[in-house]
């Protein structure tokens, strides 16, 4: 759950199914003191109801049209009166929802909440909108600060934890070592995986895409770390031999560190 304020209106949003669901209740607290009322006003309305029911016939497989065909003939009488709840329990729809207790309420999905704070007011809606986007934002830079903070916690147990005997890659032969890469990624395939990406193509002539398109998270994380290396040993001066040779050594003791990561206690 999260909330946004717009307009000193604190609006509450629901996470379903990877789906952001706005209250309506809050929204319509900005107009008056009885939200049901005026959620129930919207709903009666022509307009609404066959916006409803558009964006049900689009994402909703299981949407009942004919009902939906006779709320839309009856719209507009005096008589006509549509809750949400009327609304979900005839219909099948999944655009609106209602949760009781606290913090409960009418939720809509954005695309319909946007569409009724239009309704409430257009000013209101573009506020709500801006302080929307400035959420999602604010949520993916977390989502990537985490993911970086991961990565610094392996990078910390490359860095810091002793090499167990265990070796993961196999050593180069000396044959491997004579042999010249046309291609400076052959060398990094060679030192990890022991194996062109030709001799892998090769051996596997029914699989798609290449060596790396079947590595594990860790040997990626090897191989992103290699790549740097790589590139401060060819600024060094070094050979391609003995670069190859480093960074074998690289990959068995990174390898080896990743993969007896797994089987310890995480760092606090």
């Amino acid at each position: 759950m999260a909330k946004i304020s717009v307009k000193e209106s604190e609006i509450t949003i629901l996470s379903i199914n990877e789906n952001d669901y706005i209250s309506l209740t809050d929204i319509a607290r900005y107009k008056s003191d009885d939200p049901y009322i005026v959620i129930n006003n919207w709903m009666r309305n022509r307009n609404t109801i066959e916006y409803l029911g558009i964006w049900e016939t689009i994402f909703n497989p299981d949407f009942k049209p004919i009902e939906f065909d006779r709320f839309k003939m009856e719209a507009g009488l005096n008589a006509f009166t549509l809750s949400p709840k009327k609304w979900i329990d005839s219909t099948g729809a999944i655009g609106i929802l209602t949760r009781s207790g606290r913090g409960g309420g009418t939720f809509a999905h954005k695309d319909i909440a946007f569409k009724f704070a239009s309704w409430i007011s257009v000013e209101f809606e573009l506020y709500m909108v801006k302080e929307f986007q400035r959420l999602k934002e604010q949520e993916q830079a977390k989502v990537g600060w985490n993911a970086k903070r991961e990565l610094s916690k392996i990078n910390y147990h490359i860095h810091t934890h002793a090499v167990g005997k265990h070796l993961i890659p196999q050593r180069i032969t000396s044959d491997q070592i004579r042999l010249v890469f046309a291609e400076e990624a052959d060398i990094l395939n060679i030192a990890l995986f022991g194996i062109t990406a030709k001799q892998w193509r090769e051996d596997n002539p029914d699989l798609e895409g290449n060596i790396r398109d079947y590595a594990t998270i860790n040997q990626l994380i090897c191989l992103s770390n290699m790549e740097s290396l790589n590139s401060i040993l060819i600024e060094s001066g070094l050979s391609q031999q003995e670069r190859l040779l480093k960074l074998n050594e690289t990959a068995i003791r990174q390898m080896e560190i990743l993969e007896n990561v797994n089987n310890r206690e995480p760092i606090k």
